[in-house]
């Protein structure tokens, strides 16, 4: 993640003057996927409170990112699709995690992936209940599933890269991803795509090949028109993908073989999504929507060989792989009233989402019960809901050249429960228990009664935003808002934002903001024990609250929230076709919230006796802590060039590149408070260097999407820098290298009628550095899963649809 000035001004001359997927197309309408209209007519919702402001227009970088181009790829995963496009967007497939396998996290600008803001239609989407624990990228996260959310249901999506705590709330300190669903009144579309791995899989300790590991998915979408205005729009959506295994050889075993698996879950899912509107009267229209997803995900654990596993030799006389089965279902869904009243511009809604996901670990055993131990276990479940009831007013004044002001207010009530699992999951049985063998379901434990828990609090907020035209040169926004929650108490952010037009071809604009994020109750609550991958190898760890009997020995304290400083100042340049915008940023955060270390029974005999007190057969502990300090400095550039040619066709040029560095003052990183001594470390190596290297910094990405009437063809190369998964030492640090990767798809893409699309993801079979056999010595880590675009190698597919 490290660069160097001159870097910087490379990257920025050559996004400057090169010729640049229509990486900021729009849809071009309601009624069916169409041709981008004109950049300058992008009108945006996110970022400004002033109608009618094209993407171009704004004092922040704003980036509208098309139904279209989000489905013409080969995953239709939404979180990837993203990051295929967006270069401030990374979304790394992480594997051997539990459950972030399952539900994978993004990340803007380098930045947690809680850190960013998602709303639906401009509403607060709700959090997983899942929090990321086990050393992914996001660690320690509880983030938005951006996949509940299907690419067909899409009109676009509006990325704001830029702070909007001010604006929008909690969480919104990298910036705000507001996902636009289609509102059509007519038309529709179905299409199926099928795609497999066609892959030469080089590892450390050998090489193979692999055909196959398909992924089929199934999609539609219908609009329904009602009355003179009134649409209802359905989407659904299908995905069944086989497992992929990119482990590498087991050198325990003779003769060696792939023992363990190591890539993307098998999925079974199923999505659905309705969105509607009808006037009312003649100022008012109703609007809402509902979307419900049901994931069946099953991903596995570390392999348990025959020479471990002899208490259960009657069971799996050769070993087993233990199998971790999520079963995730969310649901999000809102109704409001908007229009005209008394000359303002109101908007009143309602919205409600629920995330549950249920453990299960299959093919897997409880040492402590031997042979007796059942082999599938229910391990608990946890659930987060949410409920936000706004009211947003805004009017237009004939003030300087315009003047507007809006206003609003925002309750939010957040729930977090865990129940627990059978006590086979996580118990001794109740007689006849194998000596000197640990509780709890291999692979994933279950949640036991003490880690039950049900907590809820409240919040409402306040905002003022003013947007001020002052010329027709010079544009001057101000914005501030106050919160307060029911456990922290209060919280006030501001941002000022300033936007000069030196010439209709040239202008420079810049923010300056605070922003803040609350500790979420999955950080505040969460408790669990469950198996980490450190150094390559498992160990059975221990999740506590801060304020726990454990968290407090240790040296937790009652969490507080995270806060920010954002400075962005940047330029945009457009002639013709032809649009180029330029933002550099600093994000300073305060107080930061992370894990602690690992910290193990080996550490002291009082750690070892305080874990051997909780009867779980815990080797190591860990909780969260505030009082980190870090920097984030970078740049993200993007230029596109639309060229049409009449009958050679119209040529999409775009380059889009970020340049990002994170740097964690050493100085802030907290000291022990706990009672026991010697005081253990809270934050040593790993986690400083995984908030700084575990993202790349530095990231571009180009593509030429060419079109002639109903032929199509996108060609997109993405660079990616260096990532590293750090370990305890820098022998144990796992690299992801420098790499290139590239697709390309043809298509037959007529407005109406029958659609076909061939493509290939990755078509150079390119993988990031593999594992060295030092840092393996299982063989299941055979790449590192802090890699920004996966380890999947290439994949092929079909796309066949049909609109009508």
């Amino acid at each position: 993640m490290r660069f160097r000035s001159s870097s910087l001004l490379a990257i920025a001359t050559t996004l400057a003057f090169a010729v640049p997927p229509a990486f900021a197309q729009d849809t071009a309408g309601p009624q069916a996927d169409q041709a981008p209209p004109p950049e300058d007519t992008q009108i945006v919702v996110t970022g400004t409170r002033a109608q009618g402001r094209s993407r171009l227009d704004t004092a922040s970088p704003v980036d509208v990112l098309s139904g279209t181009a989000l489905r013409n790829q080969g995953t239709t995963e939404l979180g990837a699709a993203l990051a295929a496009i967006a270069p401030s967007i990374d979304f790394p497939r992480p594997s051997a995690v539990d459950g972030t396998d399952a539900i994978r996290p993004a990340t803007l600008r380098g930045l947690s992936p809680d850190q960013t803001l998602v709303l639906i239609n401009g509403v607060r989407a709700n959090a997983s209940a899942l929090l990321n624990i086990n050393g992914s990228v996001g660690r320690g996260a509880a983030a938005v599933d951006l996949n509940t959310i299907p690419a067909t249901a899409l009109e676009r999506i509006e990325v704001l890269r830029d702070g909007a705590s001010a604006q929008y709330g909690s969480d919104a300190i990298a910036g705000v991803i507001n996902v636009r669903l289609r509102e059509a009144r007519s038309g529709g579309g179905a299409t199926a795509t099928y795609g497999f791995y066609a892959t030469d899989i080089d590892t450390a300790r050998g090489s193979r090949s692999v055909t196959g590991e398909p992924a089929f998915t199934a999609s539609a979408w219908q609009g329904i028109g009602f009355g003179e205005d009134g649409y209802v729009t359905l989407s659904g959506e299908y995905l069944n993908r086989e497992a992929t295994n990119r482990a590498d050889f087991d050198p325990r075993v003779t003769p060696s073989r792939v023992t363990g698996r190591f890539g993307d879950p098998a999925v079974e899912q199923y999505t659905g999504y309705i969105n509607a509107g009808t006037g009312i009267g003649d100022n008012f229209k109703l609007y809402g929507w509902f979307g419900y997803q049901d994931r069946d995900s099953r991903s596995a654990a570390f392999p348990r060989l025959p020479a471990a596993t002899a208490a259960v030799s009657g069971i799996y006389p050769n070993g087993f792989l233990p199998i971790i089965n999520t079963k995730s279902t969310n649901a999000n869904g809102a109704l409001g009233i908007k229009g005209d009243l008394a000359g303002w511009d109101v908007d009143l809604n309602v919205a409600y989402g629920r995330n549950k996901i249920a453990y299960y670990t299959r093919n897997s055993a409880n040492y402590a019960y031997g042979n007796a131990s059942p082999t599938s276990f229910y391990d608990g479940a946890l659930i987060y809901d949410q409920w936000v009831a706004g009211l947003d007013v805004s009017r237009k004044f004939d003030v300087f050249q315009s003047l507007n002001v809006a206003f609003g207010v925002e309750g939010r009530r957040e729930g977090f429960k865990i129940t627990p699992g059978e006590p086979a999951s996580w118990n001794y049985p109740a007689t006849g228990a194998v000596p000197g063998q640990a509780p709890g379901a291999q692979g994933f434990g279950g949640f036991s009664p003490l880690n039950a828990i049900e907590r809820s609090r409240k919040n409402v907020s306040g905002y003022l935003d003013i947007e001020a035209q002052i010329t027709d040169k010079l544009l001057i926004g101000l914005a501030g808002r106050g919160e307060h929650y029911t456990d922290f108490g209060d919280t006030a952010t501001g941002k000022v934002s300033l936007r000069y037009d030196i010439a209709p071809w040239f202008a420079l604009r810049g923010t300056a903001s605070t922003g803040f994020r609350a500790p979420s109750l999955q950080q505040q609550y969460f408790t669990s024990i469950a198996s980490v991958v450190q150094n390559g190898s498992p160990v059975l760890t221990g999740t506590f609250p801060s304020v726990s009997v454990v968290g407090a020995a240790l040296g937790g304290l009652p969490l507080e929230p995270e806060r920010s400083t954002n400075l962005s100042v940047g330029t945009v340049i457009r002639s013709g076709g032809f649009d180029l915008t330029i933002d550099a940023y600093q994000i300073r955060l305060r107080n930061q919230l992370a894990l602690s270390e690992n910290i193990q029974a080996s550490f002291s005999p009082q750690v070892a006796a305080l874990l051997a007190s909780t009867n779980t057969g815990a080797q190591a502990a860990r909780f969260f802590i505030n009082g980190l300090r870090s920097r984030v400095r970078g740049i993200d550039a993007v230029a596109h060039y639309r060229l049409p040619t009449g009958d050679a066709g119209t040529f999409d040029f775009t380059i889009a590149g970020n340049l990002n560095q994170t740097k964690v003052d050493r100085s802030s990183i907290p000291t022990s408070t706990g009672t026991i001594n010697p005081a253990p470390v809270l934050f040593a190596r790993s986690r400083i260097l995984t908030i700084e290297q575990g993202t790349p910094g530095q990231k571009v990405t180009g593509s030429i999407d060419w079109s002639l009437d109903k032929l199509a063809i996108t060609a997109r190369a993405s660079y990616y820098g260096d990532v590293n998964q750090p370990g305890t030492t820098p022998a144990a640090d796992i690299h992801s290298g420098r790499h290139t990767i590239t697709d390309l798809e043809l298509r037959y893409q007529a407005l109406k009628g029958a659609q076909f699309a061939l493509g290939v993801n990755n078509l150079f079979d390119v993988y990031p550095d593999y594992t060295i056999a030092a840092n393996n010595s299982t063989g299941v880590v055979g790449f590192p899963y802090y890699s920004p675009f996966g380890f999947g190698g290439r994949y092929v597919y079909a796309r066949l649809g049909l609109s009508w």
